[in-house]
């Protein structure tokens, strides 16, 4: 079975942690994680961009000169797109980029990239994360003792807002808790630090 070291937040070992092999132990799927962040970034989008075409101009409604006899090309319109104030050929139209995957999927791609932080060494365990105070400077020791020095997603069992304001200042920081985790935030950090409790809620949601 996949075990982990567990630290306190003064970045010292204090016991260790045996992690669920059908999650933490799986070989992680690349494919499935690429189809998944890109799923959820086409989901992100808001598909709102829009152009005027011809029917969108006003004018143009009178041909501008007749067919034959002057030497010029043929026109019908002066709202066609070669004219100034011309509406635009197959400009973007407001749409739905929206599209859903197999739940079986989705579950794999989280399960794939949380091993792949396992596996990687880029996941550590905290006994517990508690504030007594909201106080950057104090995120910021405890982030130095566990030897964070890049990005990092600290995931929690629950919303804590005194973690959460603490490393609002915090630029590479993000705190999540288990229930919004998704494997595009997963991915996009260097580190992933859970709580023992938040590894509890894991094991239980998804194995």
């Amino acid at each position: 079975m996949a075990k982990i070291d567990i630290y306190n937040m003064e970045g010292k070992v204090v016991a260790d942690l045996e992690l669920a092999d059908d999650i933490f132990a799986i070989e992680p799927n690349e494919d499935v994680m690429h189809r998944v962040v890109v799923n959820q970034h086409a989901n992100r989008r808001q598909g709102t961009v829009k152009v005027k075409g011809r029917s969108d101009r006003r004018g143009g409604g009178r041909k501008p000169y007749r067919q034959k006899g002057t030497g010029r090309a043929r026109h019908g319109s002066i709202r066609s797109a070669q004219y100034i104030g011309g509406g635009r050929i197959f400009g973007p139209a407001p749409r739905d980029f929206r599209y859903s995957l197999p739940r079986k999927m989705r579950r794999l791609a989280l399960k794939s990239a949380l091993a792949s932080k396992y596996q990687s060494g880029k996941m550590l365990v905290l006994d517990r994360l508690e504030l007594d105070e909201i106080k950057t400077k104090t995120m910021v020791k405890i982030l130095e003792n566990l030897g964070v020095e890049g990005s990092a997603l600290i995931v929690l069992p629950q919303r804590d807002l005194m973690v959460e304001r603490s490393s609002n200042n915090l630029r590479a920081i993000k705190v999540s808790e288990v229930q919004t985790l998704n494997v595009t935030e997963i991915l996009r950090f260097d580190r992933l630090i859970l709580t023992q409790d938040a590894v509890t809620r894991v094991e239980e949601v998804y194995n």
